[in-house]
């Protein structure tokens, strides 16, 4: 019985080295591949910096025609984006760790990219220097190149460029193109049932264009609008009187289309 007992002790203790070898092997390999591609994602924002400097190419968009300049957009669409886009926009430094962390949760349940947790200053910087494809040296890049954006930009710098360049559907870039044809306005004059609509578009512009699907386009103001309501940017009232008018308005888009 003792020799038995002897030879258990002697096999849990092989079997617990056996596992802590794997978990280092399994940690070097992590890092390892963390270390890769952290490299990868370095060089690729500084390659695109290199080539198009950030100062250069905000002033590019500050030069243009369409430019509309931070202090002529209504401070309810101001809202109406960083309650919808990134809550924390204006107290970050270019990346929110707690919704990076909430986004990655929810990619490991779902075994898939379905929650990006990016920033303005993120979207900015892969709108502007990557493109698209969801892989983890992009991502890696956009966020070198966001802390980038927020050494060199003010944050009215970074938030009036995000807009001015951005695809609001049905042919719009840029909120100045995006207020002038769908309303027939400037920016700065929109009401704010139209500046509501305007913040929802970029998610999915040729989805929720209103000349696309006006119904889509109502449905995605209510979410922004919800997002204001639970940043307390505005009240609930205020939230039915600004759908209200999107009502009326989807209603027009019907008749005018159906």
């Amino acid at each position: 019985m003792e020799g038995e007992n002897i030879i258990m002790k002697r096999i849990a203790k092989y079997l617990a080295k056996l596992c802590l070898l794997f978990l280092t092997a399994a940690f070097c390999l992590m890092a390892t591949a963390g270390i890769v591609l952290g490299f990868k994602g370095y060089t690729m924002y500084r390659s695109a910096v290199r080539q198009e400097p950030i100062e250069e190419k905000l002033r590019q968009v500050q030069n243009s025609e369409e430019f509309v300049p931070f202090e002529e957009l209504p401070q309810i669409y101001v809202d109406a984006v960083t309650a919808a886009e990134d809550k924390r926009f204006w107290s970050h430094h270019g990346i929110d760790l707690l919704a990076m962390a909430r986004a990655a949760f929810h990619d490991l349940q779902a075994m898939s990219f379905v929650e990006g947790g990016s920033t303005i200053t993120q979207q900015l910087m892969k709108n502007q220097y990557f493109n698209q494809d969801k892989k983890i040296e992009r991502k890696i890049g956009e966020i070198f190149g966001a802390l980038k954006l927020e050494q060199e930009c003010s944050k009215r710098e970074i938030f009036e460029w995000y807009v001015n360049t951005i695809y609001f559907g049905s042919g719009y870039y840029g909120i100045g193109e995006a207020a002038r044809g769908y309303f027939g306005k400037e920016p700065s004059q929109l009401e704010d049932w139209e500046a509501l609509l305007l913040a929802g578009l970029p998610n999915a512009p040729s989805v929720y264009s209103p000349d696309a699907s006006p119904k889509l386009a109502l449905q995605r103001a209510r979410q922004v609008a919800d997002c204001m309501i639970k940043c307390e940017m505005i009240t609930e009232k205020q939230a039915e009187t600004m759908m209200n008018r999107l009502g009326d308005f989807v209603t027009e888009k019907k008749l005018e289309t159906g």
